[in-house]
């Protein structure tokens, strides 16, 4: 008994090896229009598999697309459409530029790097600079706490915070007051606690 693990590897799977040993056999008809009825027959099988895509625009067209892409592109018959190009199936994607800027503290971020930089610079009423700056300071410490489980002190997020911005924001704990950030372990442990002193009570 042979395995379909030991058979070659099907071209597209999702129509199976009874459909890919009729391509087969196909390849093997000498005669142009009997080929041709049968590579007609092949579609129309291909096709009743997915009815459900039958009101899909062009599902004809890429069923005969798969067709020829399952005989390899060598079965020679009348496409009624213009098949896909056997070189444009192994054409690699364009390689995306990889942004070499220096992230100084990769558990902020690009993002909460440009952020700093823009409130270092903002020129606006002070109220609205220091709202900036306030929430920057909170997504700091919770990008932090999202690495570090143990806590972080507010005062820490401030040295980083005067850090990034090259010295240009300076503000001490009397001034800004940082929100308490727990993350869902430390909230289902205080949900179990509370549950088991009602328990108690």
């Amino acid at each position: 008994m042979e395995y379909n693990t030991q058979q070659r590897k099907l071209p597209l799977p999702e129509y199976g090896r009874s459909v890919q040993n009729m391509v087969d056999y196909a390849l093997t008809i000498k005669d142009r229009e009997e080929r041709q009825r049968c590579a007609n027959t092949i579609v129309n099988i291909m096709g009743g598999m997915f009815p459900h895509l039958r009101d899909v625009a062009d599902f004809k067209h890429k069923l005969w697309d798969h067709l020829a892409i399952m005989a390899d592109f060598k079965l020679d018959i009348d496409y009624p459409v213009e098949i896909v190009k056997k070189e444009s199936l192994n054409v690699k994607p364009e390689q995306i530029p990889y942004s070499q800027n220096n992230i100084r503290y990769r558990h902020y971020g690009r993002f909460i790097q440009d952020l700093i930089h823009i409130a270092a610079g903002y020129s606006g009423a002070e109220d609205e600079k220091k709202q900036l700056i306030v929430m920057i300071a909170n997504h700091m410490k919770k990008d932090y706490q999202t690495w570090n489980k143990d806590g972080v002190e507010d005062q820490k997020i401030l040295d980083d915070l005067f850090e990034l911005s090259n010295g240009k924001i300076k503000v001490t704990l009397d001034e800004i007051h940082l929100m308490e950030h727990r993350s869902n372990a430390q909230r289902r442990r205080q949900t179990n606690n509370n549950q088991a002193q009602k328990k108690k009570n």
